[in-house]
């Protein structure tokens, strides 16, 4: 390890890659929630829509390609906080957005951003955070996705239906300013990387990652498990409108009680998957995730109370998988060339996820009556994923357990 950090000064450490990780999360988390205000606010369709949800990921995949040919020629910190200040900024613009056609702009530069700092977030984890410890720690990071469900979703939601749907994401750009100042204070310099002899051309390291099979593998895993949560993410709230009958007043349980249960299993799946095993507990959580994929999207009507049970299992279990995979997939990159894998493995996630998004657009339509046509079929789409992600894992091997 590069440097061994006290349990105090690790723990200040993955509480701000949390907050920071949390920012941009929310930005990507809530415009799914905002959908039917959006659609409404817009006159779009909901292949319109899946094209905004899918210009922030399409964006964010380029982004992590451009990054992985210049990202571990710099310091980690200052890096990430020179493009988390520029996600802030696009942020705001997406709240000061005048029409359809500049808010898909202005999410395309949030996601460019954005998906550079999810890379840097897990850069710095695997850097950090020994390997016996880092299935916990990445359930730390994973507690900023219910961290925004259970607190920055609902109040964004309130926001939106009490003033605008500008609201949010001038919240979001606030937090942006609050967390980079705790950054600036508590995220160490990191410089082991730069010591490395310098390569020939800028994407010598992108070919260096490209050519480990491992790697490859672990890429080709990322984008099965993010292809089939967001093929049907997406369009919830949309379905719960439309279709379940949930009044738009109402989503924000969906958020409340998902988030809040996230919240506490986040922590146990991480602690779980480092004593028994990350493959073991990825499988288990991965296997018991089909029911809440096939009950989502093939529930038609449900009171309240049903639907919000449905998407909790969801969240807990959909969600919860990216816990030991995301350990799994920091420790299958060499750590020499960390800092470029992770950042073409936030490309990959950022890729499969729009593929999913927009896949699911297609696949979907509106009827005259306003209800969601196909959503079963998208449920089928992300079950297969998800069965041959399960199928693949064992493939891929973890550098850094050779050494524990």
């Amino acid at each position: 390890m590069p440097q061994t950090l006290t349990p105090q000064r690790e723990r200040y450490l993955l509480l701000t890659l949390a907050g920071m990780q949390f920012s941009h999360i929310l930005d990507f988390m809530i415009m799914m929630p905002l959908g039917p205000i959006l659609m409404r606010e817009f006159g779009i369709s909901t292949h319109e829509f899946g094209f905004l949800v899918a210009s922030y990921s399409f964006s964010a995949a380029l982004a992590g390609l451009l990054a992985a040919t210049f990202v571990d020629k710099f310091e980690r910190k200052r890096l990430l906080l020179t493009v988390f200040a520029l996600f802030g900024m696009a942020t705001l613009a997406c709240g000061l957005s005048p029409s359809y056609a500049t808010l898909l702009i202005a999410r395309g530069l949030a996601g460019a951003f954005g998906g550079v700092i999810g890379a840097m977030v897990q850069t710095l984890v695997g850097d950090l955070i020994p390997f016996e410890r880092r299935a916990t720690a990445s359930g730390i990071i994973s507690a900023s996705f219910s961290l925004s469900t259970v607190a920055g979703v609902p109040m964004s939601l309130w926001l939106a239906n009490h003033y605008s749907w500008r609201a949010p994401f001038l919240l979001i750009a606030i937090t942006t300013v609050l967390f980079l100042v705790i950054a600036l204070k508590h995220l160490p310099d990191v410089r082991h990387h730069l010591s490395q002899a310098k390569r020939a051309h800028p994407f010598s390291a992108m070919f260096e990652v490209l050519a480990d099979a491992n790697h490859l593998r672990a890429l080709l895993f990322t984008m099965l498990i993010l292809f089939s949560g967001f093929t049907v993410i997406p369009y919830i709230t949309v379905y719960a409108v439309a279709n379940i009958g949930i009044a738009q007043h109402d989503i924000f349980y969906i958020y409340l009680y998902g988030g809040a249960a996230t919240l506490i299993t986040s922590r146990m799946i991480g602690r779980l998957a480092d004593k028994r095993g990350k493959m073991k507990i990825y499988r288990l959580i991965a296997i018991a995730a089909i029911v809440p994929l096939f009950t989502v999207t093939h529930l038609t009507t449900a009171p309240l109370w049903l639907w919000v049970l449905c998407t909790t299992v969801f969240f807990v279990l959909v969600s919860g998988r990216m816990i030991p995979a995301m350990a799994i997939i920091t420790s299958a990159a060499q750590p020499k060339l960390r800092g470029t894998f992770m950042s073409l493995n936030s490309s990959a996630q950022q890729l499969a996820s729009g593929l999913a998004a927009t896949l699911a657009g297609f696949i979907t339509t509106q009827s005259a009556t306003g209800q969601i046509i196909g959503y079963d079929r998208v449920g089928y789409v992300a079950i297969t994923a998800n069965i041959l992600a399960i199928a693949f894992v064992s493939r891929i091997v973890m550098h850094d357990q050779k050494v524990i």
